[in-house]
């Protein structure tokens, strides 16, 4: 047999370096460094990369980690697209087979964590571990900010961002608000909100938002949602990270998709607002290197799957406190349901 040839350089340098592949004609942008195991670490909405730069040396110290930005977010390019939450896990699939990657540890904040739950669903043959960050998915509610940039007007009021002073005025407006709120979750995620409300006024980066954005949210709130498939984790090692003052995805989630996953660790960080890796770097790194630490990689077995998709979800699959558990039924009940 033909020794397969990694496409991937051998990168031992601890600070990140952007580079590109061209996937089916649009450029592709990532940041990797290090090496060793792999892991994919991947952004949120609106967010890119460069929101990993607390963590991603500290992990690259013994690890290949790799943080693409999402196409149509960041450096990658920003086309008129599908940007499903199943069609991002198709490109994760696609970059990491450009780059010879049989198998990673996926880690996934806000959007990223449904794409990351998206993609264990449709190549679990490629996850070791999954690690779940103040992800989107889990049940519906969402920030009221997020629901009303979802509607037709929303478009419109992106547009107001490339005008003189508007953006500036916002960012003046924000910085107040967040030196008022001080501790609280808002307060601590304010300075992130304005970090990526800056790349909006882009024509072709509020296009991709916005898109990106009416595929998983409606003035209701979330419309695709993980927990009818939860079940499906059982023999994947689960990690849920969030921050107890979340303002974007409350720690309610967090606490419902622990009571669904079969097995799940869960790790709330007190205090932490939607982005624990920024408000506690150390602590995620060593929260994330004890879990693959401690943990075996999920060996993909296709009889355990077709014998789990039989069945479907059961009760007995669930743990946690008995209100919770009922919390995951309604909203099972109540809630629209995955995208595939």
């Amino acid at each position: 047999m033909t020794e397969r040839k990694s496409h991937l350089r051998t990168v031992r340098e601890l600070t990140p370096t952007l580079e590109y592949r061209t996937i089916h004609g649009y450029r592709r942008a990532f940041r990797v460094a290090g090496s060793g195991p792999a892991i994919l670490l991947i952004h949120g909405i609106g967010d890119n990369s460069t929101t990993w730069h607390t963590v991603q040396s500290a992990l690259a110290q013994r690890f290949t980690v790799i943080a693409p930005d999402l196409l149509g977010h960041g450096s990658s390019d920003k086309p008129r697209a599908d940007y499903s939450v199943a069609a991002y896990a198709n490109g994760m699939r696609d970059l990491l087979s450009v780059l010879d990657i049989d198998r990673v540890t996926v880690i996934g904040h806000s959007l990223g964590g449904g794409v990351a739950m998206q993609f264990a669903y449709q190549f679990p043959q490629l996850v070791d571990r999954l690690i779940l960050v103040g992800a989107g998915g889990v049940t519906k509610d969402v920030n009221i900010a997020l629901r009303v940039a979802s509607l037709p007007m929303g478009s419109e009021a992106l547009a107001l961002l490339r005008l003189p002073l508007v953006l500036p005025t916002l960012q003046l407006a924000g910085r107040a608000a967040g030196a008022v709120l001080g501790s609280t979750g808002l307060g601590h995620d304010i300075p992130d909100m304005l970090r990526i409300l800056a790349d909006l006024p882009e024509p072709t980066a509020s296009s991709a938002f916005a898109r990106t954005l009416r595929a998983v949210v409606d003035w209701r709130g979330q419309v695709v949602t993980m927990l009818d498939r939860c079940y499906l984790t059982e023999s994947v090692p689960v990690q849920l990270i969030w921050g107890s003052s979340d303002s974007v995805i409350p720690v309610s989630h967090a606490r419902m998709a622990h009571a669904a996953m079969p097995g799940s660790q869960l790790e709330i960080f007190p205090g932490s607002g939607h982005f624990p890796f920024h408000d506690d770097p150390d602590r995620f790194v060593e929260v994330v290197e004890r879990f693959i630490d401690t943990t075996d990689p999920s060996v993909y077995d296709q009889d355990q799957l077709r014998t789990l998709l039989r069945n479907g979800r059961t009760d007995a699959a669930m743990s946690g406190p008995f209100d919770t558990q009922i919390a995951v039924l309604d909203a099972m009940d109540a809630d629209e349901r995955s995208a595939t």
